[in-house]
């Protein structure tokens, strides 16, 4: 797999990028658009199989309809180009350009407590690291690419 692509896709904390419902050339961004797409006006379809299905759920489209919007158009395009969309307080993309790393295991403070990462994230970030380092960054990737991140 080429490295350049595979950057796109894993930002320097290790986050796969590629799979967060914030990546506008995403799995999760483009499913949303195609499914919006292909739904139309299913509005006032979802108002009459209310009644037509005796479904009680259809009362939940607009609330439906409202995040499939949302997730078809957030529109990051990665770490590496844009500041995090996900993590306000991410210090990690500022930190991998002025050490000039691709990833976080590359860097000689890693790990650092400078990420700005809750503790949950934080504990990822190192893992995700340590495998990154052990395994390779395209093994890596071969083997998160087809696992949904969440």
């Amino acid at each position: 797999m080429d490295y350049e692509f595979i950057k796109q896709r894993i930002a320097p904390c290790g986050l796969h990028c590629g799979k967060c419902f914030a990546f506008s050339e995403g799995d999760i961004s483009n499913h949303s658009r195609k499914l919006r797409d292909s739904l139309g006006n299913f509005d006032a379809y979802a108002q009459r199989f209310v009644s037509l299905l005796e479904e009680p759920v259809f009362n939940n489209y607009p609330q439906f309809k409202e995040l499939l919007s949302y997730f078809a158009s957030v529109g990051c395009r990665g770490c590496r180009i844009d500041n995090c969309k996900l993590f306000k307080d991410c210090r990690v993309r500022e930190c991998h350009v002025k050490n000039e790393v691709d990833f976080c295991f590359e860097c000689s403070k890693f790990p650092c407590n400078e990420t700005g990462f809750d503790e949950h994230l934080y504990k990822r970030f190192v893992d995700i690291n340590n495998k990154l380092k052990e395994k390779g960054v395209s093994n890596y990737y071969d083997e998160v690419k087809d696992k949904p991140r969440y």
